[in-house]
């Protein structure tokens, strides 16, 4: 990233501006969204749906939620440039002109809906589509400054994809979607909760209410810990109704205790967040990959 460019003094390259816009997409972000897409594909279909359909759906789907990250980032330009860890993101430091960041929003999340629709379904578009609003209205606009339930409710948009998925196979969002929902849907707060306990002093300094800010360590850890059990839980519970074998049980055994030994140990002691944090992303690959590899391999 360049260094903040005030009042024109220096004119910023060719390459510096495209990846102000990029970056006000949030590339890694999507990714992680992106992560349930493939498996909620595969188990739809109960093997490989076609590379054709798979890759129309990616591109749909990072379309939507580029669109959503970057009216996220226009809507907290203003919290973005006062912490540490967002100062460097296009807005806050005048890489993109707040209107142009609207306006590339807009336009994504209108072609992620346009995409997905003419390439896999309605319900597909539509459900990719209302994780686009629910994520900016509800959660960016309302949620996140006004409750220390912000990420927990808010973590239905993220969770969309795994609907979006399944609903561009069968046109369908059966038990087995909603409960990959589920599964990322419990994933959010652990997550979240573990990077705000690193920031919890930058986001006291915004006053944005986030659980460790309001309620403290000692009941942020504890929370993690139930919501990790829960989600551990889940993972369990979509292989008792997708009938997923011996792999997938493997993966998500081993890898429901490390993440539950990484949640009691961030309890015992909290100076280390981030290793949650990391384990998390981790955690929700490791339960992809483990469907995907059962499924395709005992179809």
């Amino acid at each position: 990233m360049v260094d903040v460019i005030e009042s024109g003094k220096h004119e910023l390259s060719l390459g510096q501006k495209l990846w102000g816009y990029v970056a006000l997409t949030k590339p890694r972000i999507i990714e992680l969204l992106l992560i349930t897409t493939v498996p909620a594909m595969v188990l739809a279909e109960r093997g490989w749906p076609g590379l054709l359909l798979v890759s129309n759906t990616l591109i749909g789907g990072t379309l939507s939620a580029a669109g959503a990250n970057t009216l996220n980032s226009y809507a907290d330009a203003d919290i973005d440039a006062q912490m540490k860890r967002t100062a460097h993101r296009p807005l806050a430091k005048h890489q993109v002109p707040p209107k142009h960041a609207l306006l590339l929003g807009v336009t994504l999340g209108a072609a992620g809906f346009l995409y997905l629709w003419t390439t896999t379904n309605f319900l597909a578009a539509s459900i990719s589509t209302a994780a686009l609003f629910f994520y900016v209205f509800v959660y960016t606009l309302w949620l996140k400054r006004t409750t220390t339930q912000n990420i927990v409710i808010g973590g239905a948009a993220g969770a969309a994809p795994a609907l979006v998925g399944w609903a561009a196979v069968t046109n369908t969002t059966p038990l087995g979607a909603w409960l990959l929902f589920l599964i990322v849907f419990l994933w959010t707060p652990p997550h979240f909760w573990a990077l705000s306990l690193k920031y919890k002093e930058e986001y006291a300094a915004v006053n944005v209410p986030m659980l460790p800010v309001v309620k403290g360590v000692a009941a942020t850890v504890n929370s993690i810990l139930r919501y990790t059990v829960a989600l551990v839980a889940s993972t369990f519970a979509i292989a008792l109704t997708e009938d997923l074998g011996w792999i997938y049980l493997g993966v998500a055994g081993a890898a429901g205790i490390w993440l539950t030994v990484k949640a009691l140990q961030l309890r015992a002691d909290p100076a280390n967040p981030m290793s949650l944090f990391h384990a998390s992303n981790i955690f929700l690959t490791l339960i992809s990959a483990g469907i995907v590899a059962d499924v395709l391999i005992f179809s």
